[in-house]
């Protein structure tokens, strides 16, 4: 029998939540038990749960003001410190977050919980074998646990083993593929089913998913079993990006959506025609787009001493570039200059086969690469950054900007006028290849050739939207970047208020 569409009913307009509701019943409650209490390890118990149920109703400076208070008088209290641990990860204090973790540890050597938070963290600041330690230290006190070899799985997997990754994700994933993330808004919530893939290539949603706004539930594609119910929800957004790295999550993410009426973004059959070597030769065809010939060959070829001879008769010529799909930010992305230069360079690069790229000059009169990035959201095309460095692999973070005023002076006038930025050529470029890709969220990478034709770099939808710190050197960036995150913002909400009034028309 096929399963019902686990469609999340209409929530009628503003109005309270009642999981909220009880939340603050609980709190009152709370405060007068401790009012009645005289202290103790009941007490502290007590406090712990006050506290994360203010961090649960987004009241975070309370909450981390009453676990302080509770480490003062308690400083080893497990719940104490990895609760707060959790509340400062939040809030994006990593920093201290992880010494938080680090003291949970060094006082509950036998507990994994706090180990397996710590690894998170060191994973996400690509901290790849101080992370592993923390895994293989938590499976060695519980070799069942699900969160241990999820991450465990994540690390090979970005060190380039993907199929131990495989057999840690197969372990970590089963009967764990749904998790739905906490709530903290006063209404009732957008419902979205957010898929992503195990082993990366995901659209990082952190910058536009307000969890004072949506209530998500992350669904793993690749290991949900199809026997499980979907959680109720009003749309579903595709956050599965990189088809070179992601094939399997995709094709699952699309059996799943046929389980659902609700509406989606970024349809996983237009994400998987998105891999470099299609959009060489798709977008290619767009006037005014000039794309790199890619390939893909084994390493063992490219790394052996038939190599250079290999990809002349393929008809490149030196420099060009080698990729090992599945990787972003400029990991394991290289330029080799020289034939010579070709065998041990491979040989370096992880995985059983390498993109072979044609290298595009994008160095202007001054010397300096010039990297420009543009996110397309629901058919509109938004400039989100300029990158200038003098080196070919053009990345905002290891770029020159911070240290350039001349740099951000250039960037700021293609965020404030970008047709001028580029010309006219380009724009035609831009607006020929959103067509072609049909992708409600994605982004576009690319230099321009001295005749003002657009040099494709990437075009997918694994960009990043990243929002610059404090530093009043970027606030010149920050109304692009809120324009975009608004665009996100009421796509998804017009998505969602669709999906309600299609449902009420059927009634």
């Amino acid at each position: 029998m096929k399963q019902k569409p686990a469609v999340l009913a209409d929530t009628g307009g503003p109005k309270s939540w009642a999981p909220r509701l009880a939340q603050e019943a609980r709190l009152r409650q709370l405060d007068g038990l401790l009012a009645r209490a005289g202290g103790g390890d009941d007490a502290i118990a007590t406090e712990v749960e006050r506290a994360v149920l203010l961090g649960a109703l987004d009241r975070r400076s309370e909450a981390q003001s009453a676990f302080i208070d509770i480490l003062r008088r308690a400083p080893q209290h497990f719940s104490a410190l990895n609760e707060f641990g959790m509340l400062l990860t939040q809030t994006g204090a990593i920093d201290a977050a992880c010494r938080v973790y680090a003291e949970a540890i060094l006082h509950h050597p036998g507990n994994p919980m706090p180990r397996v938070n710590l690894a998170n963290l060191l994973l996400r600041a690509n901290r790849h074998a101080e992370a592993r330690e923390h895994y293989e230290a938590a499976l060695r006190i519980d070799p069942d646990r699900a969160e241990a070899h999820q991450g465990l799985g994540a690390v090979l997997s970005d060190l380039g083993d993907r199929a131990a990754a495989r057999e840690h994700f197969a372990i970590g994933f089963r009967h764990h593929a749904v998790s739905t993330q906490p709530y903290r808004g006063t209404t009732p919530p957008v419902a979205l089913l957010q898929l992503v893939s195990s082993g990366g290539g995901n659209i990082p949603t952190a910058a536009f998913l307000d969890d004072c706004t949506f209530l998500t539930s992350v669904i793993v594609a690749d290991y949900l079993d199809p026997q499980t119910a979907l959680p109720p929800h009003q749309l579903i957004f595709n956050a599965i990006g990189d088809t070179d790295l992601c094939q399997p999550a995709l094709e699952a993410a699309t059996r799943l959506i046929a389980r659902s009426m609700a509406p989606v973004i970024n349809d996983p059959g237009a994400v998987m025609k998105t891999g470099r070597i299609d959009n060489a030769v798709r977008l290619g065809a767009v006037p005014h787009v000039v794309t790199p010939r890619t390939i893909s060959l084994s390493r063992e070829l490219l790394a052996g001493p038939g190599g250079a001879a290999a990809l002349a008769e393929r008809g490149f010529t030196f420099p060009l570039l080698l990729r090992s799909p599945g990787y972003h930010t400029g990991r394991n992305f290289i330029f080799v200059e020289k034939a010579d230069e070709l065998s041990a360079m491979a040989a370096d690069l992880p995985g059983e086969d390498l993109l072979v790229i044609e290298y595009l000059d994008a160095r202007g009169g001054d010397g300096n690469a010039r990297k420009y990035r543009v996110m397309m959201i629901a058919g509109e095309i938004y400039p989100l950054h300029l990158a200038i460095s003098r080196n070919w692999k053009v990345h905002y973070f290891t770029s020159d900007m911070a240290e350039k005023p001349d740099h951000r002076a250039e960037e700021a006038l293609f965020l404030a006028d970008m047709r001028a930025a580029l010309g006219d050529k380009a724009m035609r470029a831009l607006h020929g290849i959103r067509d072609t890709l049909g992708l409600d969220y994605a982004g576009i990478d690319f230099g321009l050739s001295p005749d003002g034709d657009l040099l494709l770099f990437e075009a997918n939808a694994t960009m990043v939207i990243a929002v610059p710190d404090a530093d009043e050197r970027w606030a010149y960036r920050r109304a692009a970047i809120s324009r975009i995150i608004d665009a996100v913002v009421a796509m998804i909400m017009q998505k969602a208020a669709a999906s309600a009034s299609t449902r009420k028309a059927r009634v």
